[in-house]
């Protein structure tokens, strides 16, 4: 019995009973799957827009083609006749609608209002330009306190007679000498034919009792010392220059006279330098 159960343990799928199947009439509740074909779309070809292929597309049978070489063709444009002109009408002055009128009309019109704008704009530009100018040459000016310095006041009666003084001018030392008569008369007498740089002593001190000048060598700006040299004037020890008593050069290197300032007497004896 054991050999005959084990040897039929292979055929015990073929011994169970079995189910019968039957047709259900429920309608099924998710629709058939139905496979779409998809199509698929294939792009054209490029259009190529070379001079050769746009000369083939040319009507060769219908227009005359024109040739520009061996075997070569140029191109031919069709004029467009539909293009819609633009209308400026909105634009245009009334008096310049009318084609009976002529232009010249309407331009002499006009020529009154193009004068008087071009008038009104030159006098503005050349009162601006005006103004433009004054400002730049004022800013260049020198300003308060330099003109302030521009200008020195002395009192003559505080120089003895025969005393040099020495006061700062700008930053120059500015001699002031009261002139003795013998002074005066020798000065005056000195033969101009002599001198390097000839000047008459009237010329350089209008009023003969007093003497003003720069205290600057003319050799090489050194400072000279009054009432010493020579000629009883002025010297210079750096390079020996000997200026006389109206300050002209008289023996030295150096080249010319003494500077004289630009300078006025006032009525109540004062000396205004500048």
């Amino acid at each position: 019995m054991l050999t005959f159960a084990a040897r039929s343990g292979g055929l015990s799928t073929y011994l169970k009973a079995t189910t019968p199947t039957i047709v259900s009439t429920v309608n099924e509740l998710m629709p058939p799957v139905v496979a779409v074909k998809e199509e698929i779309t294939v792009p054209p070809p490029p259009e190529v827009h070379t001079h050769y292929h746009l000369a083939k597309m040319l009507p060769k049978r219908l227009v005359p083609s024109v040739v520009s070489g061996i075997g070569s063709s140029s191109q031919i444009r069709f004029a467009h006749s539909d293009v819609k002109v633009p209308d400026f009408s909105a634009y245009r002055r009334d008096s310049g609608k009318d084609p009976t009128k002529k232009s010249t009309e309407s331009s002499e019109s006009r020529q009154a209002f193009t004068y008087l704008v071009m008038a009104t704009g030159g006098v503005a530009s050349a009162y601006t330009a005006k103004g433009i100018v004054t400002m730049f040459i004022s800013s260049m000016s020198a300003s308060a306190d330099v003109l302030a310095l521009a200008k020195i006041e002395v009192k003559l009666g505080d120089i003895p007679e025969g005393k040099n003084m020495t006061f700062k001018w700008r930053g120059k030392p500015l001699f002031v000498k009261h002139r003795t008569p013998d002074d005066i008369k020798r000065e005056a007498s000195v033969d101009l034919a002599t001198l390097r740089d000839p000047q008459h002593d009237s010329v350089r001190a209008p009023r003969p009792e007093w003497l003003v000048v720069i205290g600057v060598c003319t050799h090489l700006g050194c400072v000279p010392i009054a009432n010493a040299g020579d000629f009883g004037g002025y010297y210079c020890p750096c390079h020996g220059s000997h200026y006389d008593g109206s300050g002209r050069i008289r023996k030295g290197p150096a080249p010319l006279n003494l500077e004289v300032p630009a300078h006025e007497f006032t009525d109540d004896g004062n000396l205004v330098v500048g």
